[in-house]
């Protein structure tokens, strides 16, 4: 009999992503940017300090901290079902196609979702499914260093007539705009569905996302076949270096990043420049932030108050697209349209993961998944055969 036993650290992590990404929409108003004046000095001050901390501490790691347990979980499901016999490839292709139509029902709701995103890169978990591990590690290095923002900044270097191309996604955010300003929610979701759509895939080309991705998807395999996310002393040990060379890369990286801008005047040179060293700080930072929450659970006595967390993270695809459709309805123009600074933004997201986390923890007491995930999960191995 095959032992089905989840790793709590994994959900405790994917719980604390999940979390962030709520908190960092909702001072977003999901990529709504509206927000009132104010003449408090404080009330500047907290907007401020909110903004400037969530952000740095969230911003791009809540996302890559999901997409590389979106790569462990791949692991976990390909492991199962090779020691049962079965190839699990084909039927995980089957998976990503649903995860794009629950992708297409999250952007209805909201600008800017990642759902579509994990399913047209995804693919390339089946086609390294087999690779070895040194293989995994070497191609998702590859992608990491941002190969063709690579190119393009050689290419400029030679040629110093060459013009980088205008941004893509700018004109559909403007019209994203003023459809969340003034539009129904019927208005809302066809705009969503297209120009959203549209700009959310523009932009992730545009900073990073689908070379990141992937490359994150295949670290999370890797760390799933080297089992990294269990308790012994030599994780633990791999775990402390990981901490440790990410504190060493994050600080040079980040502080790159403005020479960079000050002193390469050449933007087709800069700009791809920026966005290698910039993908890659967040990562090192990232890499801290896991490495920390795996150190905290199993060395600290902080893992009592962490597995209070682990019924979110197990009902995380529920949580990221239900967050959507509240957070739409409490900002847009269909909903209730509510204007309100950084600092009452983070409790409206504080409040919205209140409520998830209440509801997980009654859903969890009947139900061994979550409402979403189960449809997921039941979809994903419907059979042709009567």
């Amino acid at each position: 009999m095959i032992k089905k036993e989840r790793i709590d650290v994994a959900d405790v992590i994917r719980g604390l992503a999940v979390l962030g990404i709520v908190l960092l929409h909702s001072l977003e108003h999901f990529n709504f940017y509206s927000y009132p004046g104010t003449e408090s000095t404080l009330l500047q001050f907290s907007n401020k300090a909110i903004w400037d901390s969530t952000s740095f501490l969230l911003a791009g790691k809540a996302y890559g901290i999901f997409a590389l347990l979106f790569g462990f979980s791949f692991y976990i499901q390909d492991s199962r079902q090779l020691e049962k016999g079965n190839d699990f490839r084909l039927r995980f292709m089957w998976r990503l196609l649903l995860l794009f139509l629950w992708g297409q029902i999250n952007a209805m709701f909201f600008t800017a979702e990642v759902l579509v995103l994990y399913a047209v890169t995804g693919f390339v978990l089946p086609l390294f499914a087999r690779c070895s591990n040194r293989t995994l590690l070497i191609a998702a290095a590859i992608m990491m260093m941002q190969p063709l923002e690579i190119g393009e900044m050689i290419y400029a270097i030679f040629n110093p007539e060459y013009v980088a191309p205008k941004s893509l996604d700018s004109q559909f955010w403007g019209t994203a705009y003023m459809v969340q300003s003034s539009g129904t929610f019927i208005e809302t979701a066809k705009m969503n569905l297209w120009e959203g759509q549209l700009a959310s895939l523009a932009w992730a080309w545009e900073n990073a996302r689908f070379f990141q991705t992937p490359a994150l998807f295949l670290l999370g395999m890797w760390m799933g076949r080297r089992k990294l996310f269990t308790c012994s002393e030599k994780n633990i040990r791999f775990w402390l270096a990981t901490a440790g060379c990410a504190l060493v890369l994050f600080f040079p990286l980040r502080g790159l990043e403005p020479m960079l801008k000050e002193f390469v005047t050449n933007s087709a040179v800069a700009s791809p420049a920026i966005l290698i060293v910039s993908s890659l700080y967040k990562f090192a930072f990232m890499m801290l932030l896991v490495s920390a929450i795996v150190l905290l659970y199993y060395l600290t006595s902080l893992k009592k108050f962490l597995d209070k967390i682990i019924p979110y993270g197990r009902m995380s695809l529920t949580n990221y697209i239900t967050q959507s459709v509240i957070g739409s309805f409490i900002f847009y123009h269909w909903g209730l349209h509510l204007s309100l600074n950084y600092t009452y933004s983070l409790f409206v997201g504080i409040g919205i993961f209140v409520a998830q986390y209440i509801f997980a923890c009654i859903w969890f007491r009947n139900h061994k998944q979550g409402p979403l995930e189960y449809i997921w999960k039941r979809a994903t191995w419907l059979s042709c055969s009567k």
